[in-house]
């Protein structure tokens, strides 16, 4: 009788373990690496959900402006979320500062982190740099993500010694009003990893989507080949751009026609994803290049942040 005790006490120590072992990780700390638009953004959302925030970039300078422009955010945020409570708006304000703090040193800050999430420029090569060296230092709990939109998570995951750790988060610009998430899932990602990756995206507010390590993934791998087969009518002269996005918003529903929201992206940024999901796929005809745009690419008309691309703006 005592040794089937034994045995069950055995069995149970050993069926406890593994279910503790299988448990998710429940995200607490979050180390942001980037602090543009979308870094800040990711950061902000994380703060404000009460999570502990480090943001990290090269300079102080460029995390002073990021900072500004988390401050004027949240003031945005809280004129319409506490539009008759402006002493509880000015609480909401000061808590969600006090969760985030900045650095310049991304290998100090990651050894205490439970989540790390790239948000810098979309370089395979400068990714894989940063995961390399932050994988010799976070602990082994840490999950690494990608914001990337464009390149593989997979190619990223293998430049760290944590494929089961390693997920992609694909926010979506503004971060704080768009309330989408991809959570990709790559062929190593453990399923804890990808419960993790959802119930934080759930608990930052956000509304979780899940998707294999595809091209664009979702969102993406459906909107540019859109917005370039639109180029494409318009370069075989059987529409005019102005006509195209008329139609677009007008027949479709849509907020904005697609020569618009190149604008908007970007045309260099647009010119990099199509160029790169042509060298995974030369064949596909979704992804074959545009002259046009790569002529505007090369003369500089990149939308609106150079004030001209397929639209000239003041």
């Amino acid at each position: 009788m005592a040794f089937a005790t034994r045995q069950f006490v055995r069995a149970a120590s050993s069926t406890a373990a593994a279910t503790a072992a299988a448990k998710k990780l429940i995200v607490k700390h979050v180390t942001v690496i980037g602090g543009g638009l979308m870094g800040a953004g990711i950061a902000q959302v994380a703060a404000a959900s009460g999570h502990t925030v480090v943001l990290v970039d090269q300079s102080d300078e460029i995390l002073k402006k990021s900072t500004k422009g988390i401050e004027e955010s949240l003031k945005r945020v809280t004129k319409k979320k506490f539009a008759d409570k402006p002493e509880a708006g000015a609480e909401f304000i000061e808590k969600t500062l006090k969760n985030l703090t900045t650095s310049t040193d991304a290998v100090a800050v990651v050894h205490s982190t439970d989540l790390v999430i790239e948000a810098i420029v979309e370089n395979q090569e400068i990714k894989n740099e940063l995961f390399k060296q932050l994988d010799k230092f976070a602990p082994e709990h840490t999950i690494f993500a990608s914001n990337t939109s464009s390149l593989q998570i997979t190619q990223l995951a293998n430049s760290t010694t944590r494929q089961d750790r390693f997920g992609g988060l694909h926010f979506f610009n503004p971060v704080p009003m768009m309330k989408l998430v991809e959570v990709i899932k790559t062929p190593m990602t453990s399923q804890k990893t990808f419960e993790s990756l959802v119930d934080f995206s759930k608990a930052v507010g956000k509304s979780p989507v899940s998707c294999k390590d595809t091209p664009g993934f979702i969102v993406n791998r459906l909107l540019v080949p859109y917005m370039m087969e639109a180029v494409r009518l318009f370069e075989r002269g059987d529409a005019s751009k102005e006509d195209i996005d008329v139609a677009m918003k007008l027949g479709a529903g849509y907020p904005m026609g697609p020569f618009e929201l190149l604008d908007y992206v970007g045309l260099d940024t647009s010119k990099y994803i199509i160029d790169g999901w042509h060298s995974l796929e030369p064949n596909n005809p979704l992804f074959a290049p545009s002259p046009l745009l790569n002529k505007l690419v090369q003369e500089k008309k990149l939308g609106k942040k150079t004030g001209e691309g397929f639209y000239k703006y003041k």
